[in-house]
């Protein structure tokens, strides 16, 4: 395999890791949130959830990053930016590609053939829109079926299901679930992902343009700048979850731009990198089993600081954040995911990037503190994480190429 290089980001060091001046931020949980409480919400009529640990031992410390490279094992795709699993026991990833197609990476090759080709009815004309999400069925080895999020005529985001039958989507089977009008050409957030419940979440950037002038972060009434929680598997084309806390699609509200939620395979804790504006890049968290109506804050707040207001109560710190200026000069944070792989030694910890940098972040939880550090320089853009079904993690960038971490 080609080694994807760690890169120094201090010249007198002598490895691929940080000097102390990075050492782990330690974040106390926000009050009222506590780990992984038990699920407390109404199950759809019939639950199924993707393959999960049901117990997991995590890690206390952060492995030394000297140890470990990001290895390419696919080159080649157009602007991928995003990695999914089926969770069929087939070991392929899927992986999109922003002007509308999904290809097939199995058994060591990628595949000529596209899954699915929608290139036709994507508009891509902008930065951050084009074919942005996909999440298969919990029950994908059933019925085929598997979800995306595109932005479709007039730049408005559609949340569609497919069929597919082996390595073949087929592109005339669209079931359009739901368009969202986007107002501005950016922030169009992008996740779809399914819960440990059952039901198909949604992150919805706050439709765009600069310090949320529609303000619809805190307007419960938009569907713009939240977590969507919706059950696919009753009501055409959805219904409403009955644990909702508005009685609509919102299930999380505050958000700026959401590039990339996931759950944790091991518990069901639900992770979000929020985009800042021009400060702060946060990650955002909740617990297995948490209530909905959470307000992570924008854009009275972008992260931990004032925006448009001042902190009230009642509001969600992040986890995690960075700051655009030195040391670490980020810009647009990547969401990941939760180690749950081969190397015992990560277990537990969230792994996330930068997108302009290329710096990799690990996070974790232990004893009601949140532990961040900095632990990779790659040197490309990373435009997304992913998860394979054994739990690995896989990262792509802007230059065709994914990588998975391993041992040197």
């Amino acid at each position: 395999m080609k080694k994807l290089l760690i890169l120094l980001i201090l010249p007198m060091l002598a490895c691929g890791g940080f000097s102390d001046s990075v050492a782990p931020t330690i974040t106390p949980l926000p009050s009222g949130i506590t780990e992984s409480a038990p699920p407390t919400d109404s199950q759809p009529e019939s639950p199924t959830t993707p393959p999960t640990q049901t117990s997991a031992t995590n890690a206390n410390t952060f492995p030394n990053p000297n140890d470990y490279q990001w290895s390419a094992i696919i080159s080649g795709l157009d602007r991928p930016v995003d990695v999914q699993s089926a969770f069929d026991g087939t070991g392929r990833l899927f992986i999109i590609e922003k002007y509308g197609t999904i290809r097939i990476y199995q058994n060591g090759e990628l595949l000529s053939e596209p899954f699915l080709n929608i290139d036709d009815r994507v508009e891509d004309w902008s930065n951050e829109m084009g074919l942005l999400g996909l999440a298969f069925h919990p029950n994908y080895e059933q019925n085929g079926f598997f979800y995306v999020n595109y932005t479709g005529n007039g730049g408005h985001t559609r949340i569609s299901r497919f069929t597919a039958s082996g390595n073949i989507a087929d592109p005339n089977s669209e079931k359009v679930l739901l368009v969202i009008d986007q107002p501005f050409p950016n922030h169009n957030g992008g996740a779809v992902a399914f819960g440990p419940d059952g039901y198909l979440y949604l992150g919805m950037g706050d439709g765009g343009a600069v310090g949320d002038p529609l303000k619809n972060g805190q307007n419960i009434d938009s569907l713009l700048g939240k977590i969507l929680r919706i059950d696919v598997n009753n009501g055409d084309p959805y219904s409403i979850p009955a644990g909702n806390p508005f009685g609509t699609e919102v299930w999380a509200y505050g958000l700026r731009n959401p590039w990339r939620i996931s759950f944790d395979l091991a518990n069901g804790d639900l992770w979000i990198g929020d985009v800042g504006q021009g400060e702060k890049e946060e990650i955002d968290y909740l617990p297995a089993g948490s209530a909905g109506g959470a307000n992570f804050g924008w854009s009275i707040m972008e992260g931990s600081i004032g925006y448009d207001g001042e902190p009230q109560p009642g509001l969600l710190l992040p986890a995690a954040e960075y700051s655009h200026s030195s040391p670490y000069e980020g810009c647009s944070v990547t969401g990941g995911y939760v180690y749950r792989g081969s190397m015992p030694e990560w277990n537990g910890i969230y792994i996330y990037g930068d997108y302009c940098t290329g710096y990799v972040w690990g996070l974790f939880l232990s004893n009601g503190q949140f532990q961040n550090q900095r632990l990779f320089e790659t040197g490309v853009t990373i435009t997304s994480f992913g998860q394979g079904q054994n739990g690995e993690i896989y990262l792509a960038s802007d230059n065709g190429s994914v990588y998975t971490l391993t041992r040197k």
